[in-house]
């Protein structure tokens, strides 16, 4: 079910007896009989030599379609090498996915940069959520899993909380002593909906049965959602007609949702919802917490990729709305499958976002009416690098079950049990971000909020009079880094405690560049007082190095400033005299900025212009007050490209 939401079958007998290898793959591949289709092509190879661009790529399509991911990766380095740049999106998310679920993550990392270059706005989400990922996978996980002893060799998915002690989950398990029908694709019986009892105390699950007397056809019968009073149940199966499978004109049995009620252990009164169509299908039915919106997967046209994730509203006399498409945010050219929605998150699986590997799941907040969040991967060990899907969460319980093809597994797709860890409990950290040297608000700065590990968690603003406010883990520390353009910057250590309390009224002032420059004769001057250095000296003193600090703090808040230095004396002591020295106190000062950290590229030039460019009319002879000839003694700071 994870793999596929249609079913090939054939009205007809097809003798494959007396047709080449090539023929008999081909009919296989196109009929999605893969497993088949992978020994037919690979005999032609080798008898033939077969291997046109076409028939590479199907050998890797249905290497993929049957879980073989080593195989696939294979052949998919053949059809890009082929094909590169004008590979179809949908083919190369497979070859991306191939290559994660052999952990070859640099390869699928570079790939990814090169097939994206010219779509900036997918590069920029899939770098969102990688950092996200890396993030996350730094830290401590938050899930305890365990593999459910009811798993067999088969597949077994999609497990859900029936009442306080039961689950309901899907499965391939054996039944060929009443059913012997094989599904082609993977060779394996069709799916079924059991029934298991939960024990609460040790979480053990066990006397399986099969769930409904007659739910359960002789095809596909899976993904059910019910009503919260489980009087109302959804479910997927193929068309049928008189119990038996019904084609579309392409010789296809989609899937469809039907809805029923649950009356003495049956379902009664089937329908058959409105958006169903046999020309494509519909499947994954997931009602929201409060029930009033059913999600579920569909590759109806006018989607975004393989299968998409849609939505339907359902009124109180049972109607359903038209579906509604959860947007580009949520889906993409790849699959999105399996939505299970709960307190205003959606969370579903994708191999068009960035993930591990295969399927990954994923968790999309509900931002406001048809609109999601970016989704977040939710990371190891829930995630693998192999197929991980049909994800549920019950927070009242703090657990939920998934599933997944992972190795180490008992068959072929597995359903885990987890535990999630208690939620953090947050501190409110508020105040106002205001201007150093006008103590007025500075509205829509930027705070980001930074862990211990140097990752950025959050990035948040202040609003329109300067007031913030951040959600900080209680007993946690972190640093909170203010800015905006053409201001200064600030780091704030920030430690929360238990968080009886919101911490309020934490002021921050940045400085505004204006308020640190100063204009004279027509260029911008780094704002600073006379700098003194002791009598026919160059040496940087105390006092000097008081006034240089403002030089380093304006250059380290501003990293594009570039700057010249020029040091300047009065008119006592001889011209030649005071040139040196004031060119040795230039080039003192430059070598204190230097040393300090500053790249002397940002020091265009350090000259002294000595008693040349006198800024009191004080030249030699004429009598002056100290006063007027220490306005003489100065070094400039002045700007040059910023």
């Amino acid at each position: 079910m994870k793999k596929i939401i249609q079913t090939a079958i054939f009205l007809f007998s097809i003798s494959l007896f007396s047709q080449s290898s090539l023929d008999k793959a081909t009919k296989y591949y196109k009929t999605m009989q893969y497993k088949k289709a992978v020994e037919m092509y690979e005999k032609a190879i080798e008898d033939k030599g077969a291997n046109s661009q076409e028939t590479v790529f199907r050998i890797a399509n249905s290497y993929f379609y049957i879980n073989d991911y080593i195989n696939a990766k294979k052949w998919f380095d053949k059809v890009y090498e082929a094909e590169q740049g004008s590979m179809a999106e949908v083919n190369f998310i497979k070859y991306i996915e191939s290559l994660k679920s052999n952990r070859d993550y640099d390869t699928a990392n570079n790939l990814l940069k090169e097939y994206y270059k010219n779509n900036p706005a997918k590069l920029k989400m899939l770098a969102y959520q990688k950092k996200e990922l890396d993030s996350l996978n730094k830290k401590k996980t938050l899930y305890t899993i365990t593999n459910l002893s009811i798993n067999t060799p088969m597949s077994d998915f999609g497990a859900v909380k029936y009442g306080p002690n039961k689950i309901i989950f899907y499965s391939s398990r054996d039944t060929s002593k009443f059913n012997n029908k094989i599904y082609s694709w993977n060779e394996q019986p069709y799916l079924n909906t059991y029934i298991a009892e939960k024990n609460i105390g040790t979480g053990n699950v066990d006397n399986v049965k099969l769930f409904l007397n007659n739910l359960n056809s002789d095809y596909h019968d899976a993904t059910v959602a019910f009503s919260n009073d489980l009087e109302k149940v959804y479910f997927t199966s193929n068309y049928l007609k008189r119990r038996k499978i019904k084609t579309n004109k392409s010789g296809l049995s989609n899937m469809e949702i039907l809805r029923g009620s649950i009356v003495d252990n049956k379902i009664v009164d089937i329908e058959t919802l409105k958006f169903n169509d046999e020309n494509y299908s519909c499947a994954h039915p997931s009602l929201c917490d409060k029930g009033k919106y059913l999600f579920f997967v569909s590759d109806m046209p006018g989607g975004y990729g393989c299968t998409d994730i849609y939505y339907a509203e359902i009124f109180e006399d049972g109607s359903i709305n038209t579906p509604i498409n959860a947007g580009p945010s949520v889906n993409t050219a790849g699959r999105e499958m399996f939505p299970y929605f709960v307190n205003n998150t959606l969370y579903f699986s994708s191999d068009g976002h960035y993930g591990i590997g295969g399927l990954d799941i994923f968790e999309s907040k509900l931002e406001s009416k048809n609109s999601f969040s970016t989704p977040t991967n939710l990371g190891s060990p829930i995630n693998s690098n192999m197929d991980d899907f049909s994800f549920t969460y019950y927070k009242e319980t703090g657990d939920g079950y998934f599933s997944s093809n992972r190795t180490m597994g008992k068959g072929d797709d597995d359903i885990y049990s987890f535990v999630k860890t208690k939620e953090v409990i947050f501190q409110n950290y508020s105040g106002n971000v205001l201007d150093e040297a006008t103590k007025k608000p500075i509205p829509y700065a930027n705070i980001k909020v930074i862990d211990n590990f140097g990752d950025t968690v959050q990035n948040v603003k202040s609003d329109s009079l300067g007031y913030y406010n951040v959600q900080l883990p209680c007993n946690s520390e972190h640093n909170l880094n203010f800015s905006k353009p053409n201001y200064s910057s600030k780091n704030v250590q920030v430690k929360t405690d238990d968080g009886a309390k919101d911490i309020k009224n934490n002021i921050v002032y940045l400085n505004s560049f204006e308020s640190l420059v100063v204009k004279e004769d027509n260029v911008e001057k780094i704002k600073v007082n006379p700098i003194y250095f002791d009598l026919d000296k160059f040496a940087i003193t105390p006092q000097a190095e008081s006034e240089l600090e403002k030089v380093y703090y304006v250059m380290t808040e501003f990293p594009k400033v570039v700057i010249k230095i020029e040091s300047h004396t009065d008119s006592r002591g001889s011209d030649s005299h005071n040139l040196k020295l004031s060119d040795n106190r230039a080039k003192a000062t430059q070598t204190y900025l230097i040393a300090r950290g500053i790249s002397p590229e940002r020091i265009e030039s350090a000259i002294g212009y000595g008693e040349t460019r006198l800024k009191e009319n004080c030249p030699n002879g004429v009598k002056c007050t100290e006063e007027r000839h220490s306005i003489n003694r100065r070094s400039d700071f002045i700007i040059v490209s910023k």
